[in-house]
């Protein structure tokens, strides 16, 4: 087994507050009515600052030590590869600076796109790895036995075969958003 660095700095990481509210507002297109997963969520920092905008929040991490620091949501520990929900059960599912650290980054994408509902929103934030800052941190978390592999904002929306991609890039992080087609009407 290897090292969980997530819970060894989990004490610290629940107390850093998320700083990039108003920009997942409007890539998520918040506020909406229903459930937002959170995939990756650890200690619920991007969950707390959104969940005024959704009716009720669920955070997924494989982190146990992460998820122990949050007690204002429910929250599951597992992998992303294999979310624990139904399919199409979530109007917004997020992930916010974890995907570089999930071993099969096109299984990820194929269980948040899955528990997406029709005419949902997919939000992947990742530090923007075509930036020099961000080719520094991903040198590091290397150095640190991290496992770490960040893509291109342009390689993460490839990992979806449908749906209405943008991306947006700002300041070394970039946002994904993916929307899965409404269900067709009778």
């Amino acid at each position: 087994m290897s090292f969980d660095h997530f819970s060894a700095i989990a004490p610290i990481y629940a107390r850093v507050t998320y700083s990039k509210r108003e920009v997942m507002r409007e890539v998520a297109a918040l506020p909406v009515k229903g459930r937002l997963l959170d995939v990756g969520g650890g200690t619920g920092r991007v969950a707390s600052a959104i969940r005024d905008l959704v009716d009720d929040v669920v955070i997924a991490d494989v982190s146990f030590g992460m998820l122990k620091q949050t007690s204002a949501f429910r929250s599951v520990c597992g992998l992303s590869e294999s979310l624990p929900f139904p399919t199409e059960s979530f109007e917004r599912v997020i992930m916010v600076d974890a995907l570089h650290h999930v071993i099969h980054h096109g299984d990820s994408a194929r269980e948040m796109f899955r528990v997406l509902k029709p005419g949902g929103v997919l939000v992947i934030e990742e530090p923007d790895i075509r930036t020099f800052g961000v080719k520094l941190i991903a040198l590091a978390e290397k150095l640190l036995l991290m496992r770490s592999h960040f893509l291109a904002p342009d390689r993460i929306a490839e990992l979806f075969a449908v749906g209405e991609k943008n991306i947006r890039a700002k300041d070394g992080t970039a946002w994904i958003m993916i929307q899965k087609e409404k269900a067709p009407t009778l």
